[in-house]
């Protein structure tokens, strides 16, 4: 039978994290190591379920991502130079550090330290995303920049990793070029299974069977194959949903996998020493981020905020170096120190990024000057016109909204949505929306003043951006009227006391708007 405290040590200690402030991975780590301080030897039935949460989060990425994004400038470059130098830069500090006879770096030869560096150059991909999953951010310019440097550091690893094997993948691998041409397949099955539970169990068969097993089975690392899978899917009218259902799975699967990392073993005195070290190259790290992306003319916000989600050490270095070990290349010690080194960035990396925006407000004058000019296209000032209607968000409601509206206000309604394919679709509709993210404080800053503007509908799908609206419309002492979407009572209460005038349930919403066109049918003669 399970042991019950396998469940009440990761919820307890998640619980004591999040009253301190910090995410619920962190106690989730501390769980990890807990148990094993504990006498709990490590769990075999966990680590199939981490990789089944690894495996998901690739799929789910995939289900979001645009692969034209990958081609960018900022994405690609940054990935690759940010990577290069700092392996140049750790190598140079691991030698600096043996030859201050500092703990294990003496036990290093230079190959090894190359390793090391390798393997201390990736961000984790399971913390930034659940990082800005909870602030609801992935789809904004920061969050799709980073998004895309980690799948680009996620390939460089998969790359290392099939070297590592000493053996080239099979020459079957090549038939997996063909496998865009099943797209139309894979569209009808997902058209046939409806939604509900259905739709999970697709998910999961193609995370699983045509991702992950036909990858792995020639010789391609299988969270690759799920990536790849969730691209395939990604343009599919369901694809939002999907990724919708198979949250809470992917969710707590990902427990069992932070559980794995604490249950690498209690470090000693020596590696604790090592990895407190390392911690030290974490600074240039996320600096070297932030000057990066400056230089392809990311606004500073949209620089710091990435930077700041990308500012830690990665469970792809414990599997570089887990790889490395079974090659006989390093000493098992070193994963040990990793475990440690990955546990201590994200309790480093969890508050700076939790407070991004209050760190850039406070260095913003400072560091300013690192902007380069003219600025990249998705942070150009936005010019408002002179409207009299402005939505923030333009999906669902947001577009019901704005067609309904137009009966009303003509021409002189805007939708603003932080999404680029969004608004080429609602510019093929003869809709007028603009590029803008309400949630970056710069998006206030480089607004066009207008006083045309006489009401503002806040229709965004997260209710921290709704709210984070209403505070800036507060903070300029907008004088028009404002509306906006909720979908609890304590969320409706927090956006009135923020001074928004109508708050509007999105379930009651839906049900008012069928019982009217019920009574409408009612009316009608049959």
């Amino acid at each position: 039978m399970l042991d019950p405290s396998l469940l009440l040590f990761p919820l307890l200690l998640a619980l004591l994290a999040t009253g301190l402030g910090f995410p619920p991975l962190i106690g989730y780590l501390a769980a990890g190591f807990a148990l094993y301080a504990a006498g709990v030897d490590a769990l075999p039935f966990l680590q199939p379920i981490a990789d089944l949460g690894v495996l998901l989060l690739l799929f789910a990425i995939g289900l979001k991502l645009d692969l034209r994004g990958l081609a960018r400038a900022e994405i690609w470059g940054g990935a690759s130079i940010h990577l290069a130098l700092t392996m140049v830069i750790t190598t140079s500090a691991i030698k600096l550090f043996s030859v201050m006879g500092i703990a294990l770096f003496d036990e290093l030869s230079l190959n090894q330290a190359v390793l090391l560096a390798f393997a201390l150059g990736f961000s984790s991909t399971v913390f930034a995303i659940k990082m800005l999953e909870e602030r609801g951010e992935t789809q904004s310019l920061y969050g799709r920049t980073a998004i895309g440097i980690l799948i680009m550091q996620d390939l460089f690893a998969v790359l290392y990793l099939t070297i590592s094997k000493g053996a080239l993948p099979s020459p079957w691998a090549l038939l997996l070029l063909g496998l865009p041409l099943l797209r139309p397949l894979f569209y009808r099955l997902m058209d046939r299974v409806g939604h509900g539970e259905m739709l999970v169990l697709f998910g999961l068969a193609m995370a699983l069977v045509p991702g992950a097993a036909l990858f792995e089975a020639v010789g391609l690392k299988p969270d690759l194959g799920a990536l790849v899978l969730g691209i395939l899917l990604a343009g599919h009218v369901k694809a939002s949903e999907l990724s919708k259902s198979l949250f809470l799975f992917k969710e707590l699967f990902l427990v069992a996998f932070f559980l794995t990392i604490g249950q690498q073993g209690l470090p000693t005195g020596a590696e604790v020493l090592t990895a407190l070290a390392l911690m030290l190259l974490l600074p240039i790290k996320l600096g070297l981020f932030l000057l990066l992306l400056a230089r392809f003319r990311l606004r500073l916000r949209s620089a710091l905020m990435a930077s700041l989600s990308l500012g830690n050490f990665s469970e792809f270095g414990l599997i570089v170096l887990t790889a490395a070990i079974a090659a006989g290349s390093m000493d098992p010690s070193w994963l040990r120190v990793m475990a440690l080194l990955v546990a201590f960035s994200f309790l480093l990396a969890a508050p700076l990024s939790t407070h991004g925006q209050s760190i850039y407000l406070r260095l913003r004058d400072q560091l300013l000057q690192l902007e380069r000019h003219p600025l990249h296209p998705d942070d150009q000032p936005i010019r408002l016109g002179q409207p009299r209607v402005l939505i923030f968000g333009m999906g669902r409601i947001g577009s019901g909204a704005y067609d309904e509206l137009k009966q009303h206000f003509g021409d002189t309604l805007l939708g603003i949505d932080h999404k680029q394919e969004i608004i080429e679709r609602h510019e093929q509709a003869g809709r007028r929306v603009v590029m803008g993210d309400a949630t970056d404080t710069d998006f206030w800053d480089k607004l066009e003043h207008s006083d045309s503007v006489e009401l503002v509908i806040l229709a965004m799908p997260a209710h921290h951006g709704n709210l984070f609206t209403a505070e800036q419309l507060a903070r300029i002492e907008f004088q028009g009227r404002v509306a906006a979407i909720s979908r609890w009572p304590e969320e409706a209460e927090a956006l009135k006391e923020m001074g928004v005038h109508s708050v509007y349930n999105i379930y009651e919403a839906a049900g008012s708007g069928v019982a009217e066109q019920v009574v409408e049918l009612v009316k009608k003669p049959a």
